[in-house]
């Protein structure tokens, strides 16, 4: 089983990325920026019925979703301890940036492509712990998991309710959605300053475990 504290904070980063990804949906007009299956397929869709720019949107994001998952792992790899802070910033950093081009009056369309890059760097930030991935933008494998564990907790081979824990990741993407949908609809884009304080929050902390670590003699 994964621990609870854990568990929580991988329940607030995917809530975060479902945030991201409902106001990227909406300023996409359908496009997501970090579901790369349903990117995928509706850029095959429109390869076959001739919609160039459908095709051109979504293989971009698809494509910066694909090199912010290198960027992300080569800064989790940099460093055991810091890390996981460094890509922690560097999500907040993109979500910023995107939000800072709108409101500068750039182009929406464009300038929600960063949040792809973002959402393929946040899967690097938290390791798996137990059978549970912490923290990702997408949760169809989480979904699978989740019925594969009630099956197999109902013959006895796995904890009975570690099913509960991938369906709280899921659960945790489904409310992050729901309250960026709601506070884009108050406040516009804007509403992306929300998630920049998160990731700032998990990069300060991840800042001072390192730290800390350092100090704890071996």
């Amino acid at each position: 089983m994964t621990p609870t504290r854990h568990l929580v904070l991988g329940m607030i980063l995917t809530g975060a990325a479902g945030f991201v990804d409902a106001i990227g949906f909406i300023e996409l007009g359908g496009f997501f920026t970090s579901f790369m299956s349903g990117n995928t397929t509706q850029g095959g869709a429109a390869l076959v019925q001739g919609g160039w720019p459908v095709v051109a949107l979504t293989l971009s994001l698809v494509g910066l979703f694909f090199l912010g998952s290198v960027v992300g792992n080569l800064l989790a790899l940099s460093s055991l301890g810091w890390g996981p802070a460094a890509v922690s910033g560097f999500v907040a950093i993109g979500v910023a940036v995107a939000l800072a081009f709108v409101l500068a009056g750039f182009d929406s369309t464009r300038c929600m492509l960063v949040l792809a890059l973002a959402a393929g760097a946040q899967n690097a930030i938290l390791p798996m712990r137990g059978a549970v991935r912490l923290g990702a933008t997408f949760v169809t494998g989480t979904l699978y998991i989740a019925g594969q564990d009630l099956a197999l907790g109902l013959k006895g081979k796995v904890p009975r309710w570690r099913w509960i824990q991938h369906l709280a990741i899921w659960l945790g993407l489904f409310g992050g959605a729901v309250v960026g949908a709601l506070l884009y609809r108050l406040v516009g884009v804007e509403a992306l300053g929300l998630p920049v304080v998160v990731y700032t929050a998990f990069m300060v902390g991840h800042i001072v475990a390192a730290r800390r670590d350092r100090r704890t003699p071996i």
